[in-house]
């Protein structure tokens, strides 16, 4: 189950399951299944999370909370992958700046973070490039071209 969140007033009517598409097709480009719950949240909620998680007191666009990262739950056996919080500001943000949609921008995030939960990362050249196909085969996929 994919589980978006959000007390946004002013998110898409399509962003939501548009989110649950994206993730679904990220498991599935892996074979994985498991439940995923995303939340759509604002600029000042995400600087929250990531100084209260990472340290690092600043707005970011999505981050990722893997289940198998966490102390409490370790390979949990009801399936349980982890959390994605993305920004909604950031994504319009960059979705101006980048020149494509706002849904475009969306889908990009969530199958980032998606990648994250399945152990995707981009802290190296080669991981990075890795990650970076993964990402666009399955956007591509989706018709989220650049």
């Amino acid at each position: 189950m994919i589980d978006v969140q959000t007390e946004l007033d002013c998110l898409p009517e399509d962003a939501e399951p548009l989110i649950r598409r994206v993730v679904e097709s990220a498991f599935a480009s892996e074979s994985v299944t498991g439940d995923v719950c995303v939340l759509v949240t604002d600029a000042e909620e995400i600087q929250r999370l990531n100084a209260g998680y990472r340290h690092i007191d600043r707005v970011t666009d999505v981050l990722t909370f893997p289940a198998w990262e966490g102390d409490a739950i370790l390979c949990p056996p009801d399936g349980y992958l982890g959390d994605i919080a993305i920004c909604f500001e950031r994504a319009q943000e960059q979705a101006e700046e980048y020149g494509h949609s706002l849904s475009r921008e969306l889908a990009f995030l969530a199958v980032h973070g998606s990648l994250h939960l399945l152990g995707y990362d981009h802290m190296t050249p080669q991981d990075e490039t890795i990650m970076t196909a993964k990402q666009e085969a399955i956007l591509n996929d989706l018709g989220y071209r650049r």
